[in-house]
């Protein structure tokens, strides 16, 4: 009986050495002149920085990060890399910069990060949040006509050295390269642009304009009172990811008639980053002749789509955005329908 309870005491004691054991470092190859052969070396943990590298008779040297620096998973770089600065206007602190993490900023209650800026949430209905800022049909027509049929390797950073205004830093620029497409890109930089000169004279005129075409568009589609399963039959057409029953049911519920189908169209950019909505609605189009849908309905998507495709459109890009900057950037076909 002892005998049995040693043992189980002795296996009792290995247990917590067991659970505790470090995990084994990750390894990496590197040349040894000492032996001239390839040997496996371990890699540096998060918080330090590869001082020298592991020969057959000593292990990898790791040292600590300096203060205001840090790695934050296993590597074999000879640096740390830098915080980030401190946090930008209408943000604070929410994790401070240590030597296995970055500072971590966040936006002052009631608002939220678009790019560079901490935007107000609008008000919304009891129960309901915001999900994204909204991107108006007309806004992504008009900043698509400066998108170039033909790119060029330095194409953004002419568009931002040329662009009146605030400039569009570095950091953000090369944010936009990293989360979008070469087609997406220029929107997204002339989006963040307006954002940051809408106070200056020029930018009111866009925006102005801007409005005024939005007010067109609604008297083409506006008057389209559709039904749950109307709605869900066009979002269903509309090509890549879906848009549910349960975001169709919150917009009829918040939303006036004349606003949900464009609310719509906005949720389904949202879930679709990159895509292009006027295509996205030719597309469906094509497909809805198949449902035997309002005929009233889709004659108004048409007339929409020519809208905003027109010419009266183009000339309205010329006149705000070409001469604005000095008719530097590189003119671009006109699709009309």
């Amino acid at each position: 009986m002892n005998k049995w309870l040693c043992c189980a005491l002795l296996v009792l004691l290995d247990i917590p050495e067991w659970t505790t054991q470090e995990p084994v470092p990750p390894k990496y190859l590197h040349y040894d002149g000492e032996t001239g052969r390839q040997i496996l070396c371990d890699k540096c943990p998060p918080g330090t920085y590869l001082k020298q590298h592991c020969t057959a008779r000593r292990k990898t040297l790791c040292v600590p990060c300096p203060d205001h620096s840090y790695t934050d998973s296993w590597h074999t770089s000879d640096e740390c890399v830098y915080c980030s600065p401190v946090c930008k206007e209408l943000q604070s602190v929410k994790q401070e910069c240590n030597r296995t993490h970055n500072r971590v900023c966040e936006c002052e209650e009631g608002r939220y990060l678009e790019l560079e800026f901490c935007v107000k949430h609008r008000s919304c209905a009891p129960g309901f949040g915001v999900v994204q800022a909204d991107v108006t049909l007309c806004e992504e027509a008009f900043f698509r006509f400066a998108v170039p049929t033909k790119f060029t390797p330095n194409w953004l950073s002419i568009l931002v050295d040329n662009l009146p205004g605030t400039k569009v830093n570095t950091e953000s620029v090369e944010r936009i390269k990293r989360r979008h497409s070469s087609q997406e890109q220029t929107f997204q930089l002339l989006k963040l642009w307006k954002h940051q000169n809408k106070d200056q004279d020029l930018v009111k005129k866009i925006i102005q304009d801007i409005d005024l075409c939005e007010n067109s568009v609604k008297r083409h589609i506006g008057h389209a009172n559709l039904s749950a399963e109307q709605l869900q039959v066009l979002m269903e057409s509309l090509p890549g990811k879906k848009i549910g029953p349960e975001d169709i049911e919150r917009t009829r519920k918040t939303c006036k008639p004349s606003e949900q189908l464009l609310k719509m169209l906005s949720l389904w950019r949202i879930k679709n980053g990159d895509q292009d909505t006027l295509k996205g609605l030719m597309y469906a189009l094509k497909h809805l002749k198949t449902h035997h849908f309002p005929k009233t309905v889709t004659h108004s998507l048409r007339k929409t789509i020519r809208f905003l495709h027109s010419f009266t459109m183009y000339r309205l890009y010329q006149k705000l955005f070409l001469e604005m900057i000095g008719n530097q950037v590189q003119s671009v076909k006109i699709s009309c329908l």
